[in-house]
């Protein structure tokens, strides 16, 4: 079982920089894909950035490419979300989700888990 905890959400006025971290459970963290996602009050999820078990992959939605990177540390079973010149329509809960792609390290191929989110507010 892996559980997901998000942190370093918060009030940061636009143009301003943030960083998220998703912590990880367990022993199997290199094992999975991880995204990141976010929600805004009235709006449906979206995904925001994603990367690969090893790292060497990463994807991002269109309006956050060149503003934010995804990157994660395998060792210390975290992943990390560098979000830079932030605009008041980043304002959203952001959660982490974890999907198992590497068949020896995963106890169902494909399960996801999710953390429960953290807040960033955009805001002058």
């Amino acid at each position: 079982q892996v559980q997901l905890v998000e942190s370093g959400g918060g009030l940061v006025q636009p143009g301003g920089s943030l960083r998220l971290s998703c912590a990880a459970s367990g022993s199997t963290f290199s094992g999975y894909t991880m995204n990141w996602y976010r929600q805004a009050p009235g709006k449906e999820r979206e995904l925001v950035a994603g990367i690969s078990s090893t790292g060497g992959s990463t994807n991002y939605a269109d309006s956050v490419e060149g503003r934010f990177t995804i990157s994660r540390d395998n060792a210390k079973n975290t992943v990390y979300l560098q979000m830079n010149s932030l605009k008041p329509d980043d304002t959203a809960m952001y959660y982490c989700k974890a999907i198992c792609h590497v068949v020896r390290l995963c106890r169902y191929y494909a399960m996801e888990y999710w953390g429960e989110g953290t807040l960033v507010t955009v805001s002058s």
